[in-house]
């Protein structure tokens, strides 16, 4: 149902992960009997995650240590990792940066070109742990630089940028055609992001195997302010959900919908399966964990542009280590750390055997969710009044 905005201007309304709530079936379910894995093409991971492509989250070593828990890093191939052969330094410099300068280091420091020949060394350095490997292009630069990768052994390409779409224009230089190019490809393609039934079912026909699904809602984005553009989660990943079912009926071919930002909690994670995800992407989360390379900071992957920056540093702290954040144990009540802990007993306790069952749980608005009855956690900041909940 669409909203009237102004006379000439109407909308639909949209709802995020803080706006909704799953309900409970008639059913309960043994938490030792549910499942939590995904198979992604010829691929199997005990948990439905993939790591975000960002410097801050994600080096060689965490991509390894992710792979080897159960998850799918993604390493950023025109990051830092790429930029400098030891890019540690750099790190440091960026978490040293005063709040009013950090922006700047980080477009001064992005200014360093790509080399192409540590593209193929990084993606070498997490094969060599015995793991799949995944890594991210921008679709402006893919065609230029994705060979050294799969020449190096890439198992998993991501084409990643604010908004991707199949119908790219452009009076200047010839777009990329995602049809062909992913089709001339011998390793399976993710591709986002998107955040509409039509965006997701365009790139769904290109032959992608996953579409990422999220525009601005990461913590460290600030695209929702600079552009004004985005849609909030709950509402983008249903109806990324319904363009995959529209394909599925007209290709006979089933897409991955994976949900990209913005959740900070295990109760984020199971909603935005039960809104129709079949894996999350995480980012800020990740880089909490002690084994994360940007020292307790989180940073967008459109920070450094250099004329329209369009995210921010922020402190994500250390909260613990990545087997503690993704997989437990917990000694905090605010559902931070073991992500998927929690999402085992949501859906154990909704009664649900497996994610795919878990998509058709029954979702409802709920505005008071955070609110109800939690007054007194609000004004001591305790449990779900934490006021260090990362946004």
């Amino acid at each position: 149902m669409e909203i009237e905005i102004g006379i000439a201007k109407s909308g639909r309304r949209a709802w995020g992960f803080d706006d909704i709530a799953i309900v409970p079936s008639r059913r309960t379910r043994d938490p030792h009997d549910v499942d939590l894995s995904w198979q992604l093409d010829a691929y199997k991971f005990e948990l439905p995650m993939m790591a975000s492509a960002m410097d801050s989250a994600v080096s060689p070593r965490t991509a390894i240590e992710i792979g080897r828990l159960g998850g799918l890093a993604v390493l950023n191939l025109e990051g830092l990792w790429t930029r400098y052969e030891d890019p540690m330094p750099v790190y440091a410099e960026i978490a040293a940066a005063p709040h009013d300068e950090a922006t700047r280091t980080i477009q001064k420091v992005y200014q360093e070109p790509v080399k192409p020949d540590l593209i193929g060394r990084r993606v070498e350095e997490v094969k060599a742990g015995g793991v799949i490997t995944a890594a991210s292009l921008t679709p402006q630069h893919v065609e230029a630089l994705h060979r050294p990768a799969l020449e190096a052994g890439l198992d998993i390409l991501v084409i990643q940028g604010t908004v991707v779409s199949a119908e790219h224009v452009s009076s200047r230089v010839e777009p990329l055609d995602l049809f062909k190019f992913i089709a001339s490809l011998d390793v399976p393609v993710i591709a986002g992001g998107v955040a509409s039934f039509a965006g997701a079912l365009h790139i769904m026909r290109t032959g992608a195997v996953g579409v990422l699904v999220g525009v601005g809602p990461g913590a460290a984005c600030t695209s929702r302010g600079v552009l004004g553009i985005g849609v909030p989660q709950a509402t983008a990943i249903a109806d990324a959900a319904g363009a995959r079912t529209r394909y599925l009926e007209e290709a006979g071919r089933y897409v991955h919908i994976i949900a990209d930002g913005g959740m900070r909690t295990g109760g984020d994670v199971a909603k935005a399966i039960a809104c129709g995800a079949d894996a999350v992407m995480l980012g800020s989360p990740i880089t909490a964990a002690e084994e994360a390379p940007a020292q307790g900071y989180h940073w967008g992957m459109a920070t450094f542009h250099p004329t329209l920056p369009r995210g921010t540093r922020v402190q994500t702290g250390r909260l613990g280590t990545l087997a503690e954040i993704l997989k437990g144990p917990a000694y905090e009540n605010d559902g931070r750390r073991n992500l998927f802990g929690a999402l085992l007993v949501s859906m154990a306790t909704t009664g649900y055997a497996n994610v795919k069952e878990f998509q058709k749980a029954e979702v409802m608005v709920a505005p008071a969710l955070q609110t109800e009855g939690k007054r007194l956690q609000q004004t001591q900041g305790v449990g779900m009044g934490h006021s260090s909940r990362p946004a």
